[in-house]
């Protein structure tokens, strides 16, 4: 234990503090929801949170579609939450339209705008670019769409036929005319456009037919919506943007699954030192992921924009939707958002463990803090301490002398007991919790058993008048037999609960069948070697009265002395 450095047990949330999760499956088909299903989000959940650094953490199923996630005291708590109902469903579709979601026009002043000058005002180009950012392995991180000034702009003011280039001959109020055009000044009754007219105004690319009256009415800007998006792989669906670009989320016009999340067998974060373009996340797909990308790109890059931009979309949220500007091949591709590092982090790490294969609900978070831990810890503690205290009188009074034997024997236990979890704590991750805490005092109970079984069966030796040397080791194997049947029993019980159980009540069955079997070591290896020891001891061998093996006080009878056999003629002379 000191060797290691691991000289304190991990303690549980309700000793420690830390934060419980509970999270529901839910599914549209009740068949989704089976035992395999469970067992894989156990596993990606738990993969997950530990590759986040919280070791401590831990992911257990309980009944038939709850999963219980245990968040210890010191642990990213609230990041780890925020991750572990994630499904991470990642989808590569290709981009049919894109427009602005939530914009709205600045309100009309009531002034006069000034005059037009003759020379049309320039019309933003669809093609526009909103950001710039370096391509990287062939795919750039350039957002197209019009700015949110040039769109306001280009809406607020409707320009005259000569100003849009629809007739080569100019308007009067574009030959130098005084008087302003009434399209150009704006009344001050006059009704801004709504936002579902500049979002239509500044799509850009084609939507499809099927989408028209989703894609209209989608407004990204609320967290419910963007978060609410669903559609079938192989259809085309719509969807809002991860992130707020220049003040406002993006609606996309998406096509079917090109390709899957599933195929992506590595991504780690990464830092673009070349372009500065920050943290982004590297990805490396398997072989039917490597073809299927390769092929994608290949028609992607042959069309305009923003038809040959290709969106990354994790949970139905376009994480970015970069440029595409030649086929790629090699297997591997980044995913540029302006990511932070946590964000890079966070991303590979629920990529490279895989999507969840079930959709789950945040059915119940509690956070216990860590004064209650504290005051169940001393509560446990108490416990502990009465009952062996309670243990140690009774063996003082019952066997005396024999009673320091028992208390040694107690301690050498508790030792080992406290060493071994403290060690699992560091090894397996194991926490002890207050079930935990009652399977050792129950342990007390069990040890003390032990002792008693080899007590009485010494006293029954002397009792038949054999000599305390013999007594103990005649009585050792009635003792052994007793003594290993007993504790099987206490074992097996212990190994039945642990498996059929779950959540806290695995650890009061661990450490009940971890202290079981640490008495059998302790009771072989400790107590009949020291009982042989004193049974040279003058004390204990002549039967003191405070050694607890007084002949007297046991009610032993007197030895039976071996005499030969009388034959009759001497008995006949003795006679006479």
């Amino acid at each position: 234990m000191f060797g290691t450095g691991n000289t304190k047990p991990r303690l549980g949330i309700d000793l420690a503090g830390g934060t419980s999760i509970t999270l529901t499956a839910k599914s549209t088909d009740p068949k989704a929801i089976s035992k395999s299903n469970m067992d894989i989000a156990t596993g990606i959940i738990e993969r997950r949170v530990n590759g986040m650094g919280v070791s401590e953490a831990e992911v257990q199923t309980q009944g038939d579609n709850t999963i219980i996630v245990n968040i210890p005291k010191g642990g990213d708590r609230q990041n780890a939450a925020d991750q572990v109902g994630t499904t991470a469903k990642l989808f590569f579709r290709p981009v049919l339209a894109v427009a602005p979601s939530g914009v709205t026009a600045p309100a009309p002043t009531g002034t006069p705008s000034a005059p037009a000058t003759g020379t049309p005002a320039a019309t933003p180009s669809a093609t526009a670019p909103a950001a710039t950012g370096t391509p990287s392995a062939g795919a750039s991180a350039t957002k197209q769409g019009r700015t949110v000034g040039e769109a306001l702009a280009a809406e607020g003011t409707t320009p005259s036929p000569a100003a849009t280039g629809a007739s080569a001959a100019p308007s009067a109020a574009a030959t130098g005319s005084a008087a302003p055009s009434a399209a150009a000044t704006p009344s001050a009754a006059a009704t801004p456009p709504s936002a579902a007219d500049l979002s239509a105004a500044m799509t850009q690319g084609t939507v499809p037919p099927e989408l028209s009256t989703a894609f209209a009415t989608l407004d990204c800007s609320k967290p419910e919506v963007r978060s609410a998006q669903t559609g079938p792989e192989d259809k085309a669906v719509v969807a809002c943007s991860q992130k707020a670009e220049n003040g406002y989320y993006e609606k996309l016009a998406l096509g079917p699954v090109a390709v899957k999340g599933s195929d992506v067998s590595k991504a780690q974060p990464s830092l673009d030192t070349q372009t500065g373009a920050g943290w982004q996340v590297q990805l490396q797909f398997n072989g039917t992921g490597t073809d299927a990308f390769a092929k994608i790109t290949g028609q992607l890059a042959t069309q305009a924009p923003p038809t040959s931009q290709f969106a990354i979309v994790l949970d139905n949220q376009v994480v970015s939707h970069p440029q595409v500007n030649g086929p790629i091949s090699g297997g591997s591709a980044v995913i540029t958002g302006r990511f932070t590092q946590t964000e890079a982090q966070d991303l590979s790490n629920v990529l490279g463990y895989g999507a969840l294969p079930l959709e789950f609900a945040k059915s119940d978070i509690t956070t216990v803090s860590p004064a209650l831990g504290s005051d169940q810890l001393k509560a446990g503690l108490v416990a502990g301490a009465i009952g062996m205290l309670l243990v140690v009188a009774y063996s003082l009074v019952y066997y005396r002398g024999l009673g320091l034997v028992s208390i040694a024997g107690l301690l050498v236990s508790a030792a080992l007991t406290y060493s071994i979890m403290s060690l699992l704590g560091g090894g397996i991750g194991f926490a002890l919790n207050l079930p935990a805490v009652c399977g050792a005092i129950v342990a007390i109970g069990i040890t003390a058993d032990s002792f008693i079984v080899y007590f009485e069966r010494i006293r029954d030796e002397v009792r038949e008048g054999a000599p305390l040397r013999p007594a103990v080791q005649r009585a050792w194997p009635r003792a052994r037999r007793t003594i290993l049947v007993s504790d099987f029993v206490s074992f097996l019980c212990a190994a039945v609960l642990y498996v059929v159980s779950v959540g806290k009540v695995q650890g009061f069955a661990f450490t009940l069948g971890l202290t079981t079997a640490l008495d059998v070591v302790v009771i072989f290896l400790f107590t009949k070697p020291l009982i042989t020891l004193l049974a040279r001891r003058k004390f204990f061998l002549d039967g003191h009265p405070w050694s607890g093996l007084d002949p007297k006080r046991l009610g032993a009878r007197p030895p039976l002395r071996s005499s030969r056999r009388r034959s009759p003629s001497s008995a006949a002379v003795k006679e006479a």
